[in-house]
């Protein structure tokens, strides 16, 4: 027994055909959704490294903050400990001449 277009008729032979067009067209279609999931599939591994990376140049950051902070901690309490005692005077000349060499530093880059 033969099945409907499948068998060797007139008519048959188009249908077989038609399916055969549906089979090569799905053929291509999975073979451009393979393409699509590989590259996906890179994409994805590409960004994971990458944020593997960012992680650690954030941690990296996150410890030289830290210590600058420390260091910065101490130099304040040292500047602290000096305007405490009697050398304030001293702190203020140190100050006026800080402030004068930037202005100095501002007028030379200022006139370039």
């Amino acid at each position: 027994m033969r099945r409907a277009g499948l068998g060797e008729g007139g008519s048959g032979n188009y249908v077989a055909s038609g399916y055969s067009v549906y089979e090569e067209e799905n053929e291509h279609l999975q073979e451009g959704l393979r393409a699509k999931v590989s590259a996906l599939k890179s994409l994805s591994i590409d960004i994971g490294t990458e944020v593997k990376y960012q992680n650690k140049v954030l941690e990296d950051m996150d410890s030289d903050f830290d210590s600058t902070g420390g260091l910065l901690g101490a130099t304040i309490g040292r500047v602290k400990q000096l305007s405490r005692g009697s050398q304030t005077k001293l702190l203020c000349y140190m100050l006026l001449f800080c402030l004068f060499v930037f202005f100095i530093l501002y007028w030379f880059i200022k006139l370039r």
